[in-house]
């Protein structure tokens, strides 16, 4: 925290929280409430989408807020941007596959997430018709956190962790190393691969 106000000094006088959900409906709904109570609070927002799901919210949305969605609230202080999910085009009418894009989005989002953050950085600090100041933090959904830990170590910007699971799913996942090293999980005899692995990769982070 400390660390976070040093920067805004430096640059601004206002924090400035780059927000990326996984690509998932329901956790891409809870960041974006998330996102605006820090915008209500004096932070500049740049919310994180993936190219898709943009598309899809643009369909969804009336054509006179799209410029909500393109540009940002009136005082600039809201803006979106999008990058890959890593996946083929597909089906803009239809949901993607939840695992098929959780899996690309931990394998395929990390380096397109790191040039996103130089470019807010960049020489100027430029974008559309008003400056935007570098990145004081990162707010990451629980789940892409590792994913984008390399980008945030890189260009040394807090991370910060955020869960929209239940309390107790929470406390759920802070089990799972103890239960492994026990050898009480993965359950023998049932076929739990993808989500074995999936709990491994969480666990490297």
């Amino acid at each position: 925290m400390i660390c976070v106000e040093e920067e805004v000094v430096a640059y601004s006088g206002l924090p400035h929280a780059v927000c990326l959900p996984i690509p998932v409906q329901s956790h891409i709904k809870a960041m974006l409430k998330f996102s605006k109570l820090l915008h209500q609070k004096g932070f500049s927002i740049t919310f994180v989408n993936t190219e898709f799901n943009h598309n899809r919210l643009l369909k969804s949305t009336s054509p006179d807020h799209h410029h909500f969605l393109s540009g940002g609230f009136s005082d600039n202080r809201f803006r979106f941007e999008t990058i890959p999910d890593g996946l083929p085009p597909s089906d803009p009418d239809s949901t993607q596959d939840m695992p098929s894009v959780c899996d690309s989005a931990w394998k395929n989002m990390s380096v397109p997430f790191l040039q996103l953050l130089t470019k807010i950085n960049d020489n100027g600090k430029e974008a559309g018709d008003g400056v935007v100041s570098p990145v004081t933090c990162l707010v990451a959904d629980g789940f892409m956190s590792f994913a984008v830990g390399s980008a945030a170590q890189q260009l040394g910007i807090p991370l910060v962790s955020f869960f929209s699971t239940a309390a107790s799913g929470v406390l759920a996942l802070k089990q799972l190393r103890p239960l492994l090293e026990k050898g009480l999980v993965p359950l023998k005899g049932v076929d739990f691969t993808y989500l074995a692995s999936t709990y491994l990769l969480i666990l490297q982070y």
